[in-house]
């Protein structure tokens, strides 16, 4: 009788097993192939793909697309970042607003959605994040992939007991050898992570690229926050960004200096393998921080955490925090503003290389009418004017 029970629970735990094998693998599936659309804005008038530069990443996942948006008159080159760490929303729906809204009148805008499309496509093993998340808008809600700092390991493996950056030898985390903010400039030989980077350097060599910005956001607790990291050719640039957003009481924007001895980043080497000025922009997200509480929808939108405010009472972190918390609108709003802003300055400065752009949101008017008053609904869109990111 005895054996029986155990035979009979022996079953059953294997049919539990199966099961949740069974549904977190379609889960899985789902996540890593959702649909996500971009309707093209009136402003962008072309759509490569990052093969185009490079094709040593045609036919994989990081093949992702360019948009490009080309002003009626002439001037310089932006290419503005997003997904770099796809667990950083803001860093990619701050861009998302530009390719659906913006209208460049002098100049020329290059915006990468999905820059590490691999990483958009996993969460990071036992953090519990959720997989995707919705933004209301007035036609609905739009759905968007959670991501992880790293690209998926089922699109690049194994890693490497130490990773070895190049081409400066220098010493990396080994799971870094899939993140994409440490691979630059790349190889062609190398990995994908590697290729890919290869891949956005080409680009911004073939395209002549004078700007390049890198969206990211960072948890509290790290003390590059709130700040541009800017390459010494963009110092001058980065500084009165800087101070104009803080003085004008929009809203606090630090700036520090690129090391030079930190290598695989791109605001420090696409600054030196390139002619482009290079700059990254970081802004507050609470959900990434260590002390957090659970990690759902709720928190990754609102930012709001009760632990990160005691921690921040305890004086643990290098931004303020309070029952307010950090909202996504608030988070996007400042990339947003800061973008506009890097390009109005550098007009002021280079009235022959003019950057002019409309129709894009800034701080306070994102945050007066939400993100998802900037979505565009693709249902009710030419569909020629949609495209699956």
């Amino acid at each position: 009788m005895a054996d029986n029970n155990v035979y009979i629970r022996k079953i059953i735990l294997s049919v539990l097993g199966f099961l949740l094998l069974i549904f977190s693998g379609i889960s899985f599936y789902k996540h890593r192939h959702l649909e996500e659309h971009v309707v093209l804005g009136e402003g962008v008038t072309e759509v490569k793909k990052l093969s185009d530069y490079f094709d040593g990443v045609k036919g994989t996942i990081n093949d992702c697309n360019i948009y490009i948006l080309e002003g009626k008159e002439p001037g310089a080159t932006l290419f503005v970042m997003g997904a770099s760490h796809p667990e950083e929303p803001a860093g990619r729906l701050a861009p998302w607003i530009f390719v659906e809204n913006g209208v460049m009148e002098k100049g020329r805008l290059i915006v990468v959605l999905s820059a590490n499309r691999s990483g958009t496509t996993v969460t990071r093993l036992g953090g519990g994040y959720p997989p995707d998340y919705t933004i209301p808008t007035g036609w609905g809600e739009q759905k968007f992939r959670m991501g992880d700092r790293w690209a998926n390991p089922l699109d690049q493996w194994p890693d490497p007991e130490v990773y070895i950056h190049y081409p400066s030898r220098q010493n990396l985390a080994y799971v870094d050898i899939r993140n994409l903010n440490r691979a630059w400039p790349g190889r062609p030989n190398g990995t994908l992570t590697e290729k890919t980077c290869y891949a956005f350097m080409e680009l911004i060599r073939k395209e002549k690229v004078d700007i390049f910005i890198d969206l990211h956001e960072a948890e509290l607790q790290y003390p590059v926050i709130s700040t541009i990291v800017a390459h010494e050719k963009g110092h001058e640039l980065a500084a009165v960004v800087s101070m104009v957003l803080t003085d004008m009481g929009e809203f606090n924007m630090g700036m520090e200096y690129s090391p030079k001895s930190l290598h695989g980043l791109s605001h420090r080497e696409v600054g030196d393998f390139s002619d482009a000025i290079s700059l990254l922009f970081e802004a507050p997200e609470p959900f990434l921080d260590a002390t957090r509480g659970k990690t759902t929808r709720e928190q990754l939108l609102t930012g709001k955490d009760e632990f990160i405010v005691k921690a921040g009472e305890h004086g643990l972190l290098f931004e303020k925090i309070d029952e307010n918390g950090w909202p996504i609108d608030v988070r996007v709003g400042r990339h947003t503003s800061a973008v506009l802003m890097t390009m109005e300055i550098w007009t002021e400065e280079h009235p022959d290389m003019s950057l002019v752009c409309i129709n894009v949101p800034g701080y306070a008017e994102v945050i007066e009418n939400g993100i998802g008053y900037y979505l565009k609904d693709p249902f009710r869109a030419n569909p020629e004017r949609v495209i699956i990111e």
